[in-house]
């Protein structure tokens, strides 16, 4: 079941929270310039972006977003902005890596290739009915262990490959102010797909997906009044993973995590200033998950754009009593879906 990704197919979508994209562009050379780059600027940053040239790119700026998204009350600012990416992509794939995160090395010191990785991860089968405990059976070197079943071998598309990060860790802010100084320096050599109806958090920070499969449900649905632009911040990238989580598993795609890994370095900032603003989001963040392992798509829902819509409803009637932040979540995915129909949808 395994298919072969060819380079046209894919977009690298990199969202600008910082002016000078020079040195990112720069260390990801060897792995970018084979691709077509779009680079969405932060609708709140005033200054011209610094861009290495030679690379496949194009730039959508503040007046993109406007142009496109006319009246929504979408928030494209911060991370978000990196939404406006993939509703303007017109390729199969999306990979999309933080600014802040440059190429990983191996323990043997090799820079490691993450683009490669993640389009193995989609091209070969996820298996999420049934865990393999020697982990993903299509890597070389692996298999499926005595007790598969052989009804269940051929596997599912992988539609979504979640990576992972050496350095600075993404912790939230909660648990940085108690680990200020802490580094994840293990590299685990492995890719594991998570079993179908169990939920994860979904960093944005290193993700691919298949945008003709699940685009819609990478979504800009939850924003907090005062949001920063540092990740423990933001719940943006949470929400939108559990909501294509729940999508993939009710259209019976896999999701598969663990290689590739990044090195993400840090700002220094502390993150103590915010701490009752993250007691809030932590609170929501355990009121909603229950909704999400709980709930369950109508068969009429077929597509993920389908999903989204019925999804919408559903966080609207469940979590909208909850919080108004849950009820603008339900608008914002109602927009998204009529935004992906009229601009998404082009590339389909």
């Amino acid at each position: 079941m395994s298919v072969q990704i060819e380079d046209s197919e894919v977009d690298i979508v990199i969202a600008a929270l910082h002016p000078n994209l020079t040195p990112f562009l720069e260390a990801w050379r060897p792995f970018f310039s084979r691709f077509h780059i779009i680079v969405v600027k932060d609708p709140e940053l005033d200054s011209e972006l610094q861009i290495a040239p030679g690379f496949d790119l194009k730039i959508y700026t503040k007046s993109d977003i406007e142009a496109v998204a006319k009246s929504s009350s979408i928030n494209f600012s911060g991370h978000s902005c990196r939404y406006f990416g993939y509703l303007v992509s017109r390729k199969k794939y999306v990979i999309s890596i933080d600014q802040d995160s440059l190429p990983a090395k191996d323990p043997s010191g090799l820079v490691t290739d993450a683009v490669a990785q993640h389009i193995t991860n989609l091209a070969t089968p996820a298996t999420p009915f049934f865990f393999n405990t020697l982990y993903d059976p299509f890597r070389p070197g692996a298999d499926f262990v005595r007790g598969y079943p052989f009804s269940m071998r051929c596997g599912v598309p992988c539609v979504l490959s979640c990576g992972l990060w050496l350095n600075v860790a993404d912790y939230d802010a909660l648990t940085q102010s108690v680990k200020p100084n802490e580094r994840n320096t293990r590299y685990v050599d492995a890719v594991m797909t998570v079993p179908v109806g169990a939920m994860m958090p979904t960093s944005g920070i290193n993700i691919a997906f298949d945008r003709l499969a699940l685009g819609p449900a990478l979504l800009p649905g939850v924003h907090f009044t005062g949001e920063g632009k540092r990740r423990w911040e933001t719940l943006e990238d949470i929400w939108s993973g559990l909501c294509a989580k729940v999508v993939s598993d009710h259209l019976g795609f896999g999701v598969k995590t663990g290689l590739p890994y990044v090195h993400r370095e840090g700002d220094g900032t502390k993150p103590h200033g915010s701490l009752n603003k993250e007691s809030e989001k932590v609170k929501l963040l355990d009121d909603a998950l229950p909704f999400f392992q709980s709930v369950k798509i109508s068969r009429n829902a077929t597509s993920a754009i389908d999903c989204v819509a019925e999804l919408s409803g559903m966080v609207r009637e469940k979590l909208g009593a909850v919080s108004p932040v849950f009820g603008s979540a339900a608008n914002a995915m109602d927009e998204w879906v009529n935004l992906w129909k009229s601009v998404g949808a082009q590339a389909e």
